[in-house]
């Protein structure tokens, strides 16, 4: 597939807002994904809304909102730079990218976000949810709590969990970024030489890539999310001890805790992150060339 390489600062600031738009709209899903996901009793997304809005009300489905728009925000800028660049050092002679390469790609752009970007949001995010769950809460608030974590366990209590973290991401956006760009291509293949594609359809398309990314990667945002959890230090050595005590301990089926609100999540989350970022773009790239005449 060919491509036009944008400028890495139209891929930041398209990226940036796509994924603060998302993070936003879809957040009671991750709320609901992460919850089910620790250990214990085991609940259905419904009871876990019912619980949350009986005993905290709307406010407590967004219990660490802002720690995810912000890390969702910064993580979804670095994702598009990175696979931009990475797609771009990956093109033939002619600006190319096969879908080997662009799964390369995708993974190189998920393992960056997970360095610099998703790690210490999400960590921050699992803790805050978990402890709002509390009867007595010790954390008031991202930046209260972010500082206690800090106190209690170091910079390394915020980067818990860094190696599933970097595997999931990197899946995520191996499939996700290869998913999208294979259909595109192949929808676009069909249209007429130098048409748009509506949102609708770029909607569709991120949203079906969203599917595929959910139910091929789940295993590991379960890891992720255990491994963050605030009693990981006390249960796991590693991720691969925690896989091996999930799987042992509460079966395989275990592994996909979570998969319905993150698949609501993953769906919409596709759709509205490529539709909002080829949005900007058209609009950044068309004001660009305006101001150019």
């Amino acid at each position: 597939m060919s491509f036009a390489k944008e400028k890495p600062i139209h891929s930041l600031i398209a990226g940036t807002t796509a994924g603060a738009v998302e993070a936003f709209i879809t957040y009671p899903t991750e709320f609901v994904k992460t919850r089910s996901q620790f250990g214990g009793k085991k609940l259905a997304p419904l009871q876990i809304i019912r619980e949350t809005l009986k005993t905290q009300g709307v406010l407590g489905l967004y219990s660490g909102c802002t720690a995810l728009v912000l890390g969702n925000a910064t993580k979804a800028g670095v994702r598009f730079v990175s696979y931009d660049h990475f797609k771009s050092m990956l093109a033939d002679s002619e600006g190319r990218v096969s879908a080997p390469r662009s799964l390369v790609a995708g993974l190189g752009a998920g393992m960056t976000e997970a360095i610099f970007a998703v790690t210490p949001s999400e960590t921050i995010k699992t803790k805050l949810i978990q402890d709002a769950n509390r009867p007595n809460p010790q954390y008031r608030g991202l930046i209260h709590g972010t500082t206690m974590i800090v106190r209690q366990e170091g910079l390394s209590g915020i980067y818990r969990g860094l190696f599933p973290v970097m595997m999931r991401q990197g899946a995520n956006s191996a499939v996700r970024f290869t998913t999208y760009s294979t259909l595109k291509q192949i929808v676009q293949g069909q249209a007429r030489p130098g048409q748009t594609l509506p949102s609708t359809i770029t909607f569709g398309i991120g949203a079906i890539a969203g599917l595929v990314t959910v139910y091929t990667t789940m295993p590991l945002d379960v890891i992720k999310t255990r491994m963050q959890s605030l009693e990981a230090r006390s249960q796991y050595r590693n991720s691969f001890h925690c896989a091996y005590r999930i799987f042992t301990e509460e079966g395989i089926l275990r592994f996909w805790t979570g998969t319905t609100p993150r698949l609501a999540r993953l769906v919409m989350s596709g759709g509205i992150v490529f539709t909002v970022y080829e949005n900007i773009i058209k609009l950044i790239g068309s004001g660009s060339s305006n101001q150019t005449r």
